[in-house]
């Protein structure tokens, strides 16, 4: 299992990313996937979920409504859309391979990063 995000850097506060999460080494469509974000000295939290259809989706309430969960299963890419980011957000980003329920690889992960 291979996750490899990018997309991430500094951004003001208001603005927008897109993180990518390209994914190789397993079957993409046939998992459930996740984003989670670790704050600097916070422990990892969840963000995002998606299921292996793209059709179900689940956020935390802190990014409801600011960020989409997304998935592209031809091209093997999980996408996190983040708009009106605040200094909150600040975390590095990490995507993950879920299956019965739980992530089970997360990849190196993506520094997002807002300030002015």
């Amino acid at each position: 299992v291979l996750l490899v995000e990018s997309g991430g850097g500094l951004v003001q506060p208001g603005g927008s990313l897109r993180l990518s999460c390209a994914a190789s080494g397993f079957i993409f469509r046939n998992y459930d996937m996740g984003w989670y974000r670790q704050p600097p000295g916070k422990e990892r939290e969840w963000v995002a979920l998606i299921d292996s259809t793209g059709r179900i989706t689940k956020y935390t309430d802190s990014v409801q409504g600011r960020f989409t969960i997304s998935r592209h299963n031809f091209k093997n890419t999980l996408y996190l859309d983040m708009k009106n980011l605040n200094s909150d957000d600040t975390a590095v980003y990490s995507c993950s391979l879920r299956r019965g329920g739980t992530s089970v690889a997360f990849g190196q992960g993506t520094q997002v990063t807002v300030s002015s």
